[in-house]
């Protein structure tokens, strides 16, 4: 244990201290006059959990966006958006650096063979390619946007430009902020808002090993790390099969879809899933959909988006390797395998890892919301799983949890940010080696 813990202070605690350190420093921002609207104000939690919701990309918000901070207030957000969602990014994609370099001659030879993009020496590639991506995603996305507003809504180009960019960013990194109080609702009959924030969040999703992947080799999917196609694999399989279930769950509820053609109810059905995918913008109000609508997005938000990606969840490839470990045991087969590559048994335990330890913090974190509100247990777990999974929908009473709530959803935001990457990351590095293996025995399972 104590060795893991090790592996976790270093070099992991640096990436918790500089989250922890830009979060602060965004509280001490909103929490200046300056920082709201002339007649609001800004208590020190409030400011910690909106600062908290934009640097882990959550999108949770104690306040009315629009309403209640000043421009300065939503620039600090805006920055505080960028900085999470470019920093997850770009450290994630460096922690893979790091436990390659620290891995023995084989094992990391191994791992390179399989990133084929990641290495000890590509530090600084890592942080440019990060850089281009996000820069070029969020441009195209603010520049359709603001087309959008100016031609389809008669808004100033200025006013048209800053809802443009705000909302690409939001979408890109996943925050899922933004400057209407209805989120996006007032759009969702526009395919010319929805669609853009829809591929905005699928592409922030996916994670900046997927793109350079697909850069070095995207008419040869033959030539695709595993990775790689787990990812894209199962994003489709979520995003498209999350749309079907909500869509079929919501097509008769007068109060999300039931009002709409046809065509715009399957769209708000994936908008919705891909929202839950981390995104945590609402083109339909998310607090009138059915318990079974919740449930879904409980479990898609739970599962998340590709790792070091600006999503949150335990990750579909973590659910991915699950899945293969159960099919393998139904099998009766020795080994797991995936695209025809053997999974070894240490990604197999952190998988599960991962997975558990989540699984616990969302029972302890709902336990603790439920014993201090007054809400019954299905939007509690909403809301944890939401907040844990850094997603940012709500069925509408993160503003009434009180201050206990506030500081119980802000705990897990950070943890649900940081925590899967750095035990991740720490399990991956904490590798050793016995002269010894205790006899084997068998206790009975099931």
């Amino acid at each position: 244990m104590k060795n893991l813990l090790d592996q976790i202070n270093t070099p992991s605690r640096a990436v918790v201290l500089a989250f922890l350190a830009v979060v602060l420093t965004g509280t001490g921002l909103l929490s200046l006059p300056i920082a709201v609207e002339d007649g609001q104000s800004a208590s020190w939690t409030s400011a910690l959990f909106t600062a908290t919701s934009a640097v882990c990309v959550t999108g949770l918000a104690v306040h009315d966006t629009a309403a209640h901070w000043s421009l300065f207030g939503e620039i600090v957000l805006l920055t505080l958006m960028q900085i999470g969602g470019f920093g997850i990014m770009t450290l994630s994609s460096i922690l893979a650096v790091i436990v390659s370099g620290k891995l023995g001659l084989r094992a990391r030879l191994n791992t390179q063979a399989e990133t084929k993009t990641l290495g000890p020496g590509d530090v600084r590639r890592v942080i440019a390619g990060v850089a281009k991506v996000t820069l070029v995603a969020e441009a195209l996305t603010a520049t359709v946007l603001t087309a959008r507003f100016v031609i389809g809504y008669g808004e100033p180009f200025g006013r048209a430009a800053y809802y443009g960019i705000f909302h690409a960013i939001s979408a890109f990194t996943n925050a899922g902020f933004s400057l209407w109080s209805d989120s996006i609702t007032r759009f969702v009959t526009d395919p010319w808002v929805c669609l853009p924030l829809i591929t905005a969040v699928v592409a922030g999703g996916l994670g900046f090993p997927v793109y350079a992947v697909l850069r070095q080799n995207w008419r040869r999917p033959s030539r695709w790390t595993l990775h790689a196609k787990i990812t894209l694999g199962m994003t489709t399989v979520l995003l498209f099969g999350g749309a079907v279930a909500i869509t079929a769950t919501e097509w008769n509820n007068p109060g999300t879809m039931g009002a709409l053609s046809p065509g715009l109810r399957i769209m708000a059905g994936l908008f919705h899933s891909a929202m839950t995918r981390s995104g945590g913008l609402n083109s339909v109000d998310t607090s009138q959909m059915s318990e079974n609508s919740w449930l879904i997005s409980d479990v898609l938000m739970f599962i998340g988006a590709g790792s070091a990606s600006t999503g949150g969840g335990i990750k579909v490839t973590t659910f991915a390797l699950l899945g293969f470990v159960i099919l393998a045991e139904l099998r009766g087969e020795p080994d797991v395998s995936a695209g025809r590559r053997r999974v070894p048994e240490q990604l197999q335990r952190q998988a599960l890892t991962i997975a558990l330890l989540s699984v616990a913090s969302v029972t302890m974190g709902t336990f603790a919301l439920v014993t201090v509100t007054p809400f019954k247990l299905d939007r509690v777990l909403f809301e944890v799983i939401s907040a844990f999974g850094t997603v940012g929908l709500s069925t509408g009473i993160t503003a009434d949890v009180g201050t206990l709530g506030h500081l119980i959803l802000t705990l897990l935001m950070f943890v649900g940010r940081l925590g899967p990457v750095t035990l991740g990351a720490a399990l991956a590095l904490h590798v050793q080696t016995r002269r010894f293996r205790y006899p084997e025995e068998r206790p009975l399972v099931g």
